[in-house]
């Protein structure tokens, strides 16, 4: 069954290059001018991927890829961005909403299709057969994009999802700031090292005294120690 793609843009022209293109390489794809048609379509379909314009005549992007990652149902749907917005600030706070990957126009379509197969790829290890990551009061559903601690919900941003449920996969496993960059946006990211300090930090807040097993590895990066109840 192929997988099938979901793209917004308001640009006929962009529409139909990046569907052709889709389709050639083997995908089904389901192309919306607007939000609106799009709200629609995911009200009863739930797409594998979807490639979003950021500047829609009906909505902004970012609100939309917010809501699809305030939706336990389409959380775990991953989503390039795909916009001619190309300041880094613009790239950052895509990527910060829960974006997978952000991609500026004007584009390659082969380097659209490569993306896709990649971010299609990574998300698939994400999910992968143990969808539930337990660490002692800690539990994360990586389908869901949900994580509770002693029962209680903890409200994470996508990028702190994705950050302890890497740590939480590997616990005692010692990450770099690369490895965590590669692990959580891929290559090619205007992510820097303040960027996963902040994200860290962040974390143990929300965490409270679980947040102590988020380890500081001096020199290198982080690693997530044992937890109990």
């Amino acid at each position: 069954m192929p997988k099938v793609i979901a793209v917004v843009d308001d640009e006929p022209d962009i529409l139909e290059l990046v569907t052709l293109h889709l389709k050639k390489a083997g995908y089904r794809v389901e192309g919306f001018g607007d939000a609106g048609g799009f709200y629609r379509f995911i009200s009863s379909r739930v797409p594998d991927l979807v490639v979003l314009d950021l500047a829609l005549p009906d909505a902004d992007g970012v609100d939309l890829c917010q809501y699809l990652r305030g939706e336990p149902r389409l959380a775990h749907v991953p989503v390039i961005m795909l916009t001619a917005r190309a300041e880094e600030t613009d790239r950052v706070i895509g990527l910060e909403t829960g974006a997978d990957d952000y991609v500026t126009k004007p584009f390659s379509p082969r380097e659209l299709v490569s993306r896709v197969r990649a971010v299609l790829r990574r998300s698939g290890e994400r999910r992968g057969p143990e969808r539930l990551v337990r660490a002692g009061p800690l539990e994360l559903d990586a389908e869901k994009f949900t994580a509770r601690l002693n029962g209680m919900a903890m409200d994470l941003t996508a990028t702190e999802f994705r950050l302890l449920e890497l740590l939480c996969r590997s616990p005692e496993r010692v990450y770099t700031r690369d490895q965590l960059i590669e692990g959580v946006w891929g290559y090619d990211k205007p992510v820097i090292d303040r960027t996963i300090d902040t994200h860290m930090r962040n974390l143990r807040e929300k965490l409270g005294p679980a947040g102590d097993h988020i380890r500081t590895v001096r020199g290198i990066g982080y690693k997530f120690v044992g937890i109990s109840d």
